[in-house]
């Protein structure tokens, strides 16, 4: 049997074959805070050889780009956009399985207010200005514009099999041809498995049905998928994309490349309400740790239900919770928490270095998780409405501190300073060792939380700002910047099943241990350890300005 692409590709790669420098149509089109990571590189670097060289290429590419959640595949998106515009495409569909997610990519598609913006103030390609504009449907659309439908899969399917006036329609994509762009690609696959649940059945006529003949309809149309966690175990989806995987870039990479926060698995013998107040105040210490060393982090917490029911009581327990915080009760906290070694960090950190009563500790913590600085997700409406909000969660001027709820957040969530996911439910599915659905759910909620608060070390000038710093110094106060901490109860049993499937996704480093070396007194007693010094090198890239040749 044949190599997979992304075999063929890796081939390619390692005799250097794919380097090339990316267009400037694409470099200088992008937001200019926009700096492209060494992989988002290497996928367009894949990208140009298979458009430009590729023999085997189609006339209609379908191509997957199955990259980690957070690496940035919105910022892909961007480029290849622009890329295919130079090449004559003017039409694109993005599409995807949730409502948010759409409210979410038109922000950062076509707001150039918005933080997240993806695009220059101004595109010029070919010397001309494009416009990018959002439209209803391709039928008399500018041809010198970049024109982008955005649509639910659900949305899309409905207006097929029901057109209506002044929406797009199957002719539409039978006289344009069209780029489709599919975000959370991996919700297209119900067709292709051989086994259903009764939920995929009723989309086996819909989504991967709809897709599939929207892009029979023009010979030079185009399918680009992306995805994190598309299911290559099954067979016959690792089939489907054998010859599609362009790049294939793992949330184990990820992490082993220094792009993600680390995880800290916290469990603690306490009902939902002290852990809430645990990682309050491991929130408010975090603040505190980047406002002394000059950094701006407001960091947040995610508060996760069972229900709907259960996380709206909880949102009232927490509510109430704060309303009656004191310093007896933070104190009591403290008492309760000799053995956690970061709990006792934070209250030594806020209360003893920096002279904080817990009196006033508590009235601090009553104005920064005050209701008004607490969201709740679970109504459908509500969040669409609060979409925007939630997409730039990082903003000087956005003071929410506390998110309630499900599973809303499952998918499509870009947030960089979530530190604190609490789970206020204490059941499992993992059964004869293997991990539960819903067990996977969390761990890659996990991953979504994971993604790197980017900020520059005081003490590390030179170093990325994207990237872990404190691996190897894990008493620095900044290191508690670049770990995520999740909450549950304490629950053997649930803490390996997650742990399983955090290893299963990458997510946890196998191979990582903490060992606390201690030096034996008589060696504290000798001149070497009293009066003599250790140095330690360290490596400095040299940045050989004015060298030539």
């Amino acid at each position: 049997m044949s190599q997979t692409l992304t075999l063929e590709f890796d081939a390619l790669a390692k005799y250097g074959a794919l380097k090339s420098d990316i267009p400037e149509d694409i470099m200088g089109n992008l937001a200019p805070k926009i700096t492209l990571r060494p992989y988002q590189r290497t996928a367009l670097e894949r990208w140009l050889f298979y458009i430009d060289k590729y023999e085997a290429r189609p006339m209609a590419p379908h191509l997957l780009f199955h990259m980690a959640t957070g690496s940035g595949k919105t910022v892909l998106m961007a480029a290849l956009i622009l890329d295919l515009y130079r090449r004559g495409y003017r039409n694109f569909l993005f599409f995807v399985n949730s409502a948010q997610i759409i409210e979410k990519t038109k922000e950062n598609f076509l707001n150039p207010a918005s933080a997240k913006h993806l695009f220059a103030p101004s595109v010029r390609i070919a010397d001309k200005p494009v416009d990018i504009r959002a439209v209803d449907t391709f039928d008399a659309v500018s041809g010198e514009a970049i024109n982008i439908h955005f649509t639910t899969i659900q949305g899309l399917h409905t207006r097929m099999q029901a057109p209506k006036e002044n929406a797009v329609t199957i002719e539409d994509f039978r006289d344009y041809k069209v780029v489709m762009i599919s975000d959370e690609a991996h919700h297209l696959n119900a067709e292709t498995k051989k086994t259903l649940t009764e939920g995929e059945k009723a989309a086996k006529a819909s989504w991967e049905g709809t897709v599939s003949e929207i892009f029979g309809q023009h010979p030079e149309n185009m399918l680009l998928e992306f995805t994190a966690t598309v299911d290559l175990s099954h067979e016959a989806i690792r089939a489907k994309y054998r010859d599609k995987i362009l790049y294939d870039y793992s949330l184990r990479e990820f992490r082993e490349d220094g792009y993600s926060k680390d995880i800290e698995l916290r469990q603690a013998d306490l009902p939902p309400e002290a852990r809430m107040m645990q990682a309050m105040v491991l929130s408010q210490y975090r603040r505190k740790v980047a406002e002394a060393h000059g950094l701006h982090c407001k960091p947040v917490i995610l508060m996760k239900s069972k229900t709907i029911k259960e996380s709206a009581d909880n949102e009232a327990t927490f509510a109430a919770m704060v309303a009656g915080l004191s310093g007896e009760a933070l104190e009591a906290l403290r008492g309760r928490s000799e053995g956690d070694e970061t709990l006792s960090r934070a209250f030594t950190y806020i209360i003893d270095k920096r002279g904080m009563s817990g009196a006033d500790f508590a009235r601090e913590l009553k104005g920064d998780f005050a209701p008004e600085k607490v969201m709740n997700v679970n109504n459908p409406k509500d969040l669409e409405n609060r979409q925007i909000e939630l997409n730039a969660l990082e903003d000087r001027d956005n003071e929410i501190r506390v998110i309630f709820a499900v599973d809303k957040l499952n998918e499509g969530w870009d947030v960089l300073n979530l530190f604190d996911i609490v789970r206020l439910y204490d059941t499992r599915d993992g059964k004869a060792n293997k991990v539960g659905k819903t067990t996977m759910a969390e761990a890659q909620l996990i991953g979504r939380g994971a993604r790197y608060f980017p900020f520059m070390a005081p003490d590390q000038p030179d170093a990325a700002r994207e990237k872990r710093k404190y691996d190897s110094a894990v008493d620095m106060p900044l290191r508690i910047l670049e770990e995520l901490h999740y909450h549950c109860s304490h629950n053997p049993k649930y803490i390996q099943d997650i742990r399983n499937a955090l290893r299963e996704t990458g997510m946890l480093d196998e191979t990582a241990r903490t060992v606390r070396l201690r030096l034996k007194d008589n060696f504290k007693q000798t001149d070497l350890y009293e009066r003599d010094h250790v140095w330690v090198n360290d490596r400095v890239k040299n940045p050989r300005d004015g060298v030539e040749g």
